[in-house]
């Protein structure tokens, strides 16, 4: 067998774990962030040699290249880089991604993001989760991140 067998099979394994509790109301677990990908999307350890990739759910954050997407890595980064993540499974994405709403450290991940107005509320994924939307209206309201004025145009 191969160096990535073990790998494998341990992914199946959690997958196969996973997957009846996400579809019958989920069991919360604790896995260490392996790596932040971007504001929205981070890795989990699932053993020494694998890895499990996590969206948060009910949240979009700014696209490549759009202002604040290095910032809601980097806020990502700040609140769960290297911590033990709580995940709370809320289903998968059309990828098959993992979405969870995560916790570090205490803190919810998904709300933080759009607290700081680095992400917005996705009405369909967030379904009843008023912390979200609470989250989002004070970022509003403070006119934080994505829902502060534009900059004045740049003189030539």
């Amino acid at each position: 067998m191969s160096d990535l067998a073990p790998s494998f099979i341990s992914a199946v394994l959690l997958a196969a774990l996973l997957a009846p509790a996400a579809a019958a109301g989920a069991q919360k677990q604790t896995s260490r962030v392996a790596h932040v990908a971007d504001g929205a999307t981070l890795d989990v350890l699932l053993d020494e040699r694998s890895r499990m990739r996590v969206r948060l759910a009910g949240i979009e954050i700014p696209g490549e290249g759009q202002a604040y997407y290095l910032r809601a890595r980097q806020s990502l980064i700040a609140i769960c880089g290297g911590e033990m993540a709580t995940l709370d499974p809320a289903g998968r994405d059309p990828k098959g991604v993992m979405l969870a709403h995560v916790s570090c450290n205490g803190k919810n991940a998904n709300a933080e993001q759009v607290r700081l107005g680095l992400a917005r509320v996705l009405e369909r994924q967030a379904g009843a989760v008023p912390e979200l939307k609470a989250a989002q209206d004070e970022a509003k309201a403070a006119r934080r991140g994505i829902w502060a004025p534009p900059p004045p145009p740049e003189k030539r």
